[in-house]
């Protein structure tokens, strides 16, 4: 009788729990972060495969978890994600990610297809009325509506918006920011989209108004604006490319112009994103680090402001996993259920990450040398 494969998983049993017992949390304990596993399986795939045999062992049902949000949270906190050694499936992924340009302009319309052109109506019963699919701004705020309303507001006091200035915004989402900017500030605004799903109701949403939705790569843009911006765009550049999106930005921003970016952010430098969330979420995606932002904007820019308010992504999570989760009764009729544990996972697991300050939420503020300096310290 063979008895190894027992013995391997009784020992990825015991190494597991024994470093998830560091973190607080306890296999089949009584606490909401604690794990419940209904799989034997779910050690080894863990250890071997770390976060994408955690988030896919999720999707398959081998394991479930009350609060996993929290239990993230205190993965991260005790440091877990350093403490399992690397297998040779994540060596070879960093170092494909390292040796090769995976946002080049042919790769960067695969997020738009299998993420953000999943279908409006999943985004339509998570989202505020807007549409708002960045984070949320919540110093004054008790909603996700006024949070949301806030954020761009926050944005257009930033780039000191004024009656007719005309803006280009790289990527963006279904309009949010352009509407706004649009109908409260009375400006011009240019924005440019890959996801084709996201352009046709960005266009319903902004009829009427002085803003023009152009479905195109940012690095295809042209022309001269007072301000350029980009919410929730650089975490799909790739680290290859920042200094592109920086002379994109510097070919198209006025002399006495100002320009924005506002983005999710990694405390390291980094040339590889977390396995399971590109494969699953954001296929090509790539946080930037301080170092990253800060080495492409030498160039040209001087930087004017650092705003970092990473905490309120937690919130802005939860809020849209809330509305997911009310409104499941009416999104399985498209959706099944391994899709909603993967969506699950994502939110969640996504808000332990900001939780746990692992990820940050930046907005930068950035102006051409020789430009008086603008007042944008507006938070």
């Amino acid at each position: 009788m063979i008895i190894k494969p027992m013995g391997e998983t009784m020992k990825a049993r015991n190494i597991l729990t024994e470093l998830l017992q560091s973190a607080g949390i306890e296999i089949n304990g009584n606490h909401p972060w604690d794990v419940q596993v209904h799989d034997d399986r779910f050690y080894q795939r863990v250890l071997r495969d770390t976060e994408l045999g955690l988030g896919e062992s999720y999707m398959d049902g081998w394991w479930d978890c009350d609060a996993l949000d929290e239990m993230i949270n205190r993965i991260f906190l005790a440091r877990l994600d350093a403490k399992v050694k690397a297998s040779p499936r994540l060596v070879f992924h960093a170092l494909k990610s390292k040796l090769l340009n995976r946002q080049t302009k042919s790769r960067s319309r695969i997020v738009g297809e299998q993420h953000y052109d999943l279908g409006n109506g999943l985004y339509q019963a998570m989202l505020d009325n807007r549409m708002n699919y960045t984070c949320a701004y919540w110093k004054e705020a008790e909603t996700l509506e006024k949070a949301q309303e806030d954020k761009l507001d926050l944005v257009c006091k930033k780039i000191d918006l004024k009656p007719g200035m005309k803006v280009l915004e790289l990527g963006c989402g279904w309009g949010s920011f352009a509407r706004y900017a649009a109908e409260k500030y009375n400006a011009e605004v240019v924005a440019v989209n890959i996801s084709k799903e996201q352009v046709k109701l960005a266009r319903e949403l902004c009829k009427g108004l002085p803003v023009e939705i152009k479905l195109a790569d940012y690095r295809d843009v042209g022309g001269e604006y007072d301000a350029v911006v980009s919410i929730g765009i650089l975490e799909h550049v790739g680290y290859k490319n920042y200094q592109t999106y920086m002379d994109v930005v510097d070919r198209t921003l006025k002399a006495d112009g100002i320009a924005f970016v506002h983005t999710i952010g990694s405390n390291i430098s980094k040339t590889a994103s977390n396995r399971w969330t590109e494969k699953y979420i954001f296929p090509n995606g790539m946080l930037p680090s301080v170092a990253q932002i800060g080495r492409s904007l030498e160039k040209s820019f001087v930087m004017e402001d650092w705003h970092n308010f990473g905490p309120d992504y937690d919130k802005t999570l939860m809020a849209w996993y809330a509305n997911v989760d009310k409104a499941w009764p009416q999104l399985k009729e498209k959706y099944d259920e391994r899709f909603y544990r993967m969506w699950r996972f994502y939110l969640l697991s996504s808000a332990g990450g900001f939780r746990s300050r692992q990820t940050q939420l930046w907005q930068v503020v950035f102006t051409k040398a020789g430009r008086q300096q603008p007042d944008c310290r507006i938070v």
